[in-house]
């Protein structure tokens, strides 16, 4: 779970108070039609999404066959067979096929022009795979399922007011007659965070009579997408709950074929989805399949003997029967592939500077517009794009080093990227029908000025495993890592509603993957959205329970513990807390609806050891409030993390996208990292690497100077993966020198000095206001942490600043007073007294 809205971008006003120019190329959301709060759920949870193994599985009607959707096509094959057909090769991607009872046609759903139109597939003789819409409007229309009389089909689209509905179209010759949405908008009163106060039905499938349908709403629910829910297949029908457990966008009910049986997918009291199954009445439910890993998109065969289901049992995704009578299953393996279109190949080789074979992050491209990888890699996608600048979000797989790819005849270009120390390099060329040709790609190490010493770079904010596509475990995480050039990944464990999907992996050492090069860490992520998210870094003793508080509707309703108390049991353990992912736009005390984030109270009480300056949120806007704390006298490193899901196939991401280097000796131990961490020896960035240092001191030093004016002498230099607009020396807010950059703006080096005669803090930025691909992120920045300047023992103060604060926590106070879930007495009375402490220390700085 994260803490920030969906982007806003909202540092256009920041960029006009600091007089720089803004013409914007926006990242935008993929589908950014849908009016549903946190895509990053919804995207990966419930949108299909390109995977290089199969996926969205249905049956023939004679039970012999399946097809199933397999990186962004859809494929047919025997259950006798090892060889898959593909039947449709774009344009776009295609996903959730079903197969008409006739077997004349198969309805899928294909994302292309920024939309997701359902389009049926011409099976018949002479037609030779015709495929044609059937629906027409730029929405997002998915999961469409055959009446058992193929007469009609129900889907799911965002055509009314851009929230998931259900739909029933009457079906003619392959024509659309007529098309009804026969469930109703209905606002819940419950409070929601995750999900909209408007309620969605989804997941439609058939009763064998083709009178109804049972389907997944979130009526009157605070968590989860939802209950099961069965009605008349008609506008105005009146709906019936027939069971309720927590669900998140995968149950994905099915009808069997006899009417008394709905199989579905359920986390119930477990990490992971297994099969599931109850009467189409309700009633008592028991599971099918057990295991710790996911069984999604499951499928009853028409002769009801068998279920078609995809697993990610081995990490990635596969196809599997599974046996009614007796339980046996059988993986339906893919050994070969029949294409549609004149294929080739590219045999991949990425070497280091050393010339021996690396790991890295690949992205192929063909001609088409269409990405590909290798049949065993893990496909991600990008979470936003540019549109102006491509026509779908940019896709990924990591490659151990040598790779070979199918992919069409025509240009295909080749991006590879290791890390931000090495130069981004792309690579066109043209492949032949039956052609095999040899790409490699040398990665290029830039060169770092001799003074610069030595900088681990790590991301703290990663979650190995929370309800995505794939199974990760620490030594793919590892793999991970080590192919975007991350020495050190901290997987933070945390709940994805009632799961805690990695909470087996938690222990107080490095994982025992780890290796002198990468470190695989597992500590915390400690939930509320009332106080705002906490990264709990190298915790020594246990894993934190409850790891969240201000759970609406919960036994954990109250407010407390408050991110203090919490942040008092860390540094028990020795370990460090930190303010994560925090602002897209900068918080206004005097207008904000609604304020209850707990950050200067903490800081002022030294609760804070770090802050995601660089993270998942806006950085021009988190940079902003960080300033006015250090401008009050706090001192606070910054830190970086990306909040990647590591086993989406939709991400937010890599891991590393947003990285914190810290200066450090090797080896590499966690506890020397740790410590540099929170000493402030730091840099963040999303690509550039910069160095900076002050009368030969890094960051996190202090220079206590005489009264007086100063000429400090700095050093400076940034090498940058992209071009870069800005090179900035700011001093306690304010620009005090603009570092020229070099002709293509990808590097710079400054050696000079900066006049000082008063108290304050000192920092290096490069930033530019346009997104700029390969750096996955709203835009290029970087920050160091502060290098302190104390002038004749005079603190640094601001009146200005420390005033905002506490206006700020006169807010927080205001909702504190009012909030009714407080379980005792005792519990609020602590947290209204750390919050008036929290004020007194601002006030003393005013």
């Amino acid at each position: 779970m994260l803490f920030p809205l969906m982007k806003k971008h909202c540092f256009l006003i920041m960029l006009m108070l600091l007089n720089v120019p803004f013409v914007f190329a926006q990242r935008e959301t993929v589908l950014k039609q849908i009016d549903l709060p946190h895509n990053y759920y919804y995207r990966e949870m419930y949108l299909p999404q390109v995977t290089s193994g199969p996926a969205w599985v249905c049956w023939s009607p004679d039970s012999k066959s399946v097809v199933y959707s397999m990186q962004g096509s859809l494929w047919i094959q025997s259950l006798d067979s090892t060889g898959a057909k593909q039947l449709t090769a774009g344009p776009g991607y295609d996903y959730q096929p079903d197969w008409s009872p006739d077997g004349k046609w198969i309805v899928f759903a294909r994302y292309d022009h920024d939309a997701v139109e359902l389009f049926l597939l011409d099976l018949s003789e002479g037609a030779k795979g015709a495929v044609h819409p059937i629906t027409q409007g730029g929405a997002v229309n998915l999961e469409p399922r055959w009446s058992p009389d193929g007469k009609k089909i129900a889907y799911v689209s965002t055509a009314f007011n851009k929230r998931p509905h259900i739909f029933v179209a009457q079906i003619q010759n392959g024509q659309v007659t007529k098309a009804d949405q026969i469930t109703e908008e209905h606002r819940s009163k419950v409070y929601r965070y995750y999900y909209s106060p408007f309620d969605h039905e989804i997941s439609p499938t058939w009763s064998p009579d083709s009178s109804e349908i049972i389907f997944i709403s979130n009526r009157e629910n605070v968590y989860g997408t939802g209950g099961f829910w069965r009605k008349k297949a008609e506008a105005g029908a009146e709906a019936r709950q027939i069971h309720y457990e927590e669900t998140t966008w995968k149950a994905r009910p099915d009808w069997s074929p006899d009417g008394k049986r709905v199989i579905y997918s359920s986390y119930l009291g477990r990490q992971w989805h297994q099969l599931w199954i109850m009467t189409s009445e309700g009633g008592n439910v028991f599971p099918l399949t057990y295991g710790d890993f996911d069984i999604t998109n499951s499928r009853w065969s028409p002769d009801a003997r068998k279920i078609a289901f995809i697993s990610n049992r081995d990490g990635n995704t596969s196809l599997w029967i599974h046996e009614m009578m007796g339980g046996s299953e059988l993986q339906l393996e893919i050994k070969q592939r029949s294409y549609l279109k004149p294929m080739g190949t590219i045999s991949l080789k990425v070497t280091d500077a050393s010339g021996k074979m690396t790991s890295a992050r690949v992205s192929i491209t063909g001609e088409d517009g269409r990405a590909y990888a290798p049949d065993n890699a893990w496909m991600h996608s990008d979470d936003g794009f540019v549109r102006s600048e491509r026509p779908f979000e940019a896709h990924y797989f990591h490659t151990t080093g040598e790779d070979q790819i199918s992919v069409p005849t025509g240009k295909v270009t080749v991006d590879v990227l290791k890390g931000f120390e090495n130069r981004f390099e792309r690579r066109t060329l043209q492949v032949g029908e039956g052609q095999n040709q040899s790409l490699d790609v040398p990665l290029q190490p830039f060169e770092f000025p001799n003074w610069w010493g030595n900088w681990i770079g790590g991301d703290v904010h990663i979650h190995m495993n929370y309800g995505g596509t794939y199974r990760n475990t620490p030594i793919h995480l590892r793999f991970q890592a080590e192919a975007e050039d991350l020495r050190v990944a901290d997987n933070l464990i945390v709940n994805k509603e009632q799961r805690i999907p990695d909470i087996a992996y938690f222990t107080t050492k490095p994982d025992p993957v780890s290796t002198p090069r990468t470190l695989v860490l597992h500590n915390q992520e400690f939930h509320t959205s009332y106080w705002g998210h906490l990264g709990l870094l190298n915790l020594k003793k246990n894993y934190l329970i409850p790891d969240y508080s201000a759970y609406t509707d919960s036994a954990a309703a109250s407010p407390y513990p408050t991110n203090a108390a919490i942040a008092d049991l860390v540094h028990e353990q020795g370990g460090l807390v930190g303010y994560v992912h925090p602002w897209d736009s900068v918080p206004d005390p005097a207008k904000d609806p609604k304020l209850s984030n707990e950050l200067p109270a903490d800081v002022a009480l030294g609760k804070v050891d770090y802050y995601e300056v660089v993270g998942f949120s806006d950085p021009q806007a988190s940079a902003q409030v960080w300033y006015k704390l250090l401008n009050c006298g706090f001192r606070i490193p910054t830190g970086s993390g990306t909040d990647a899901m590591m086993n989406y196939a939709s991400l937010r991401g890599p891991l590393g996208t947003n990285r914190v280097f810290v200066s450090v000796k090797e080896p590499l131990e966690e506890e020397s990292w740790m410590e540099a961490l929170r000493q402030g020896k730091t840099f963040a960035t999303n690509g550039p690497i910069i160095g900076f240092q002050l009368e030969d001191q890094i960051a996190g030093s202090e220079l206590k100077l005489s009264a007086g004016k100063h000429e400090l002498k700095a050093k400076v230099f940034m090498r940058s993966i992209v071009p870069m607009e800005h090179l900035q020396i700011v001093m306690n807010g304010e620009v005090v020198r603009e570092i020229e950059l070099n002709p293509d703006h990808t590097a710079a080096d400054f050696s000079g000095t900066i006049p000082v005669e008063k108290s304050g803090w000192i920092v290096l930025r490069a930033w530019s206001a346009n997104p700029t691909y390969p750096v996955l992120d709203v835009y290029p920045y970087a920050t160091t942490s502060p290098i302190y300047v104390t002038v004749d023992n005079a603190p640094v103060r601001s009146a200005q600043d420390a005033a905002y604060f506490m206006q700020w926590i006169d807010r927080v106070l205001e909702d504190v007073s009012q909030n009714p879930n407080f379980n005792t007495e005792t519990e609020k009375e602590l947290t209204l007294q750390t919050l008036k402490d929290g004020k007194k220390a601002f006030e003393q700085r005013r």
